[in-house]
């Protein structure tokens, strides 16, 4: 019985699932529970941009992301979106959606930006959501304007 609860105790000390978040974890993980966008039969692990804070800081500082992964910005409310780059690393695609989740702009491979006047990437219709990926990566799944995303273990607080 020893044995058993040290094994136990060392599998929880190693093991990073093990104490990782639940449905509710607002971070990208590879577990089923980890929040996903799926677009064009492709899921993508997303970590959930839903305040102010999160939003304002996205993907700075970043230096790579894996290619199954992205960020989900979420709006309380639909509105013309703008992005910008400033102080982002990788390159990004950024897909505009609106309250159906259906992609209505694709800002593709924006550059990354360290010095003011950084480009602006604005939406060209209201948005609830901006879904960020590496650059290049809506090209290689054939994403287009018209498609619908499906959000999977996305809190319903932050739908």
């Amino acid at each position: 019985m020893r044995q058993s609860l040290a094994l136990l105790c060392l599998f929880v000390l190693v093991s990073p699932s093990a104490c990782a978040g639940g449905a509710s974890s607002t971070k990208a993980g590879a577990g089923s529970n980890a929040p996903a966008v799926v677009l064009r039969d492709q899921r993508l692990n997303v970590e959930i941009a839903a305040d102010d804070a999160s939003r304002t800081h996205g993907l700075m500082d970043r230096t790579s992301m894996p290619a199954d992964h992205g960020m989900l910005f979420v709006f309380p409310d639909d509105a013309v979106r703008t992005f910008w780059m400033k102080d982002t690393l990788i390159p990004l695609d950024m897909l505009f959606l609106d309250a159906q989740r259906r992609i209505v702009t694709v800002q593709a491979n924006a550059l990354p930006c360290t010095a003011d006047p950084c480009k602006i990437y604005p939406s060209s219709k209201p948005a609830r959501y901006v879904l960020e990926l590496n650059g290049g990566a809506a090209a290689k799944m054939g994403v287009r304007e018209g498609d619908i995303a499906t959000l999977i273990n996305v809190p319903p607080a932050v739908q």
